[in-house]
């Protein structure tokens, strides 16, 4: 699937400095410039992948995922500096305004790569977002962020060509400027947040529901529960609370069933390493395990599972229903 970005990167490149030669008009430099960064980022983001797709080693015991940030935030970097650089460039012309020309043959060739950016940029976020692939999915998001520049470039030719006012060239690639460097910033953003190990709210939020759905009942209590994603790889762990009197081979059969509800959900790509802890009496009143030969104390209500009650690395007891 890259290099199906990296080759339809080239070809609209090539068609848009074709456009930019026919007009000289800056906002069609603007977008050959982003295009140029796509291109490069299309081939860091194809050797991120092949990086990523390595089996784990000694040096790298959670394999080599964590490429795809680093790509990712390449690839921002360089969106940014190209916004900078265009919106140098649109002042310049803006002071000193140049005629435009073969305006048609350009707004042609220009809205067909609009149109093949956005179907590929479409066809590599669904890809790298069923493949849990942050490297195909920052490829498909630069490509689509690419669209609309390209449309929003368009619809100023299309009026400088009615109104002639030469301005507008420089207007329109000062604005979409600014809108590649808040792109830009948000891909290097987002990489920063992978390469740290920053929680991502959203699929905890989504696994802790899930779990919830489908709770057992010697699942006691679920604590201290981490993520970390490794490229297309997520690594679970947390600590589950399970009868203290189960034997080591019952409390691996929970283990499993745990793990196969979880993959269900996320698929194979999941990692879990989870510690069994042996239940305490504090823990009876939010137990639902009925018939329990060993219960002190009598249940109260179910400790609902949340991202904030989950996440802490402490027992949950009756105190907790408070």
């Amino acid at each position: 699937m890259q290099w199906l970005v990296v080759g339809v990167g080239l070809a609209l490149f090539a068609i848009k400095v074709v456009a930019w030669l026919l007009t000289d008009s800056v906002a069609v430099l603007t977008d050959a410039m982003e295009s140029t960064v796509n291109v490069a980022a299309g081939f860091i983001g194809l050797y991120s992948l092949y990086v990523s797709a390595k089996p784990r080693d000694r040096e790298h015991p959670y394999g080599h995922g964590k490429v795809e940030f680093i790509s990712a935030g390449i690839e921002g970097a360089l969106i940014t500096i190209a916004g900078v650089l265009i919106i140098y460039e649109a002042l310049k012309r803006l002071r000193s305004p140049e005629p435009i020309g073969n305006l048609d043959e350009g707004i042609i060739l220009v809205a067909i790569s609009a149109v093949a950016n956005f179907i590929v940029g479409w066809i590599a976020i669904r890809q790298g977002r069923k493949n849990n692939s942050l490297a195909l999915v920052a490829s498909g998001s630069h490509l689509q962020s690419d669209t609309w520049t390209t449309v929003g470039i368009v619809g100023g030719l299309i009026l400088l060509r009615f109104t002639g006012w030469l301005w507008i060239d420089s207007l329109v690639a000062i604005i979409f400027a600014i809108v590649i460097i808040f792109t830009g910033y948000r891909i290097v953003r987002s990489s920063i947040a992978g390469v740290m190990d920053e929680a991502d709210e959203q699929l905890l939020a989504k696994l802790v529901d899930w779990l919830q759905k489908n709770r057992k009942e010697n699942w006691i209590d679920i604590h201290n529960l981490r993520i970390i994603k490794y490229g297309a790889v997520l690594h679970l762990d947390f600590h589950l609370t399970v009868p203290w009197y189960m034997s080591v081979k019952d409390a691996h059969t929970e283990l499993d069933a745990i793990e196969s509800t979880v993959q269900k959900q996320f698929g194979d790509s999941v990692e879990m390493f989870v510690h069994t802890d042996p239940c305490r009496p504090a823990a009876c009143p939010i137990c639902q395990k009925a018939n329990c030969p060993e219960r002190k104390k009598p249940f109260v209500k179910t400790l609902v599972w949340t991202v904030e009650n989950i996440s802490s690395n402490e027992r949950h007891s009756e105190g907790s229903l408070v």
